[in-house]
């Protein structure tokens, strides 16, 4: 498998599934002012699925399965992705602060004999704290922001979800619906060799402390 994504976020939880994967990079335009922006999931799905068909036309792609990912944040309709500068990053963490949002990834797996990848997003509420000032400078001092839509990072502890809510969808990558992807009917990763995926639910609970209720009924029956 290949993971094309630079987030090393992503490249751990990845690593939950037990697979063997490489991992590379890949550069797409994200327009989020594209009419697709009125359904925030599918425009999640079109940039995740532009950077799977830019990786197969690099060539990096040749005989395994490819797998991409874009995350945006919603709050009131309107679709944050990275900010553009730290005013951009201001901007979206005080409109964010203390406010219910949603966070959507669109997930696009192409496998090597594949026309089009296989593509879906899976949509997470996240509560942000209430964020004075200080609390914004703390958090933009680590200089991680200008890689995450909505200027933040959930790992950083400044938003937080339920239990019935999938934490790490809102830090990249919705595992336990990738793992599914990977593991059902379509056999995504047995069918390039890649074998048969771990269940990620319980090294995902040891690393929040916490049990997730979303993750057991995402995977039943795999």
């Amino acid at each position: 498998m290949l993971l094309a994504s630079q987030s090393p976020r992503r490249r751990r939880l990845i690593g939950w599934l037990g697979l063997p994967f490489s991992a590379t990079s890949v550069d797409t335009p994200e327009d989020l002012n594209s009419p697709l922006a009125a359904t925030p999931p599918s425009l999640a799905i079109s940039l995740a699925a532009e950077k799977a068909e830019a990786v197969r036309a690099s060539g990096q792609a040749a005989g395994t399965l490819v797998l991409c990912f874009d995350t945006v944040v919603v709050l009131d309709g309107e679709v944050l992705g990275k900010p553009r500068d730290v005013n951009d990053a201001r901007r979206m963490l005080g409109a964010l602060s203390g406010r219910t949002h949603e966070v959507v990834t669109g997930v696009a797996l192409l496998p090597a004999d594949a026309y089009a990848p296989h593509t879906f997003a899976v949509t997470t509420e996240v509560q942000m704290k209430s964020l004075d000032d200080a609390a914004m400078e703390s958090w933009m001092g680590s200089g991680e922001f200008m890689g995450c839509a909505g200027a933040y990072n959930i790992e950083a502890q400044v938003a937080s979800v339920t239990e019935d809510e999938c934490f790490q969808n809102v830090a990249g990558l919705p595992l336990c619906h990738l793992y599914v992807a990977l593991a059902g009917e379509r056999g995504l990763a047995a069918a390039h060799d890649a074998g048969a995926p771990t269940s990620p639910i319980a090294a995902c609970d040891a690393a929040l402390g916490r049990t997730c209720r979303l993750g057991p009924k995402v995977t039943a029956g795999r």
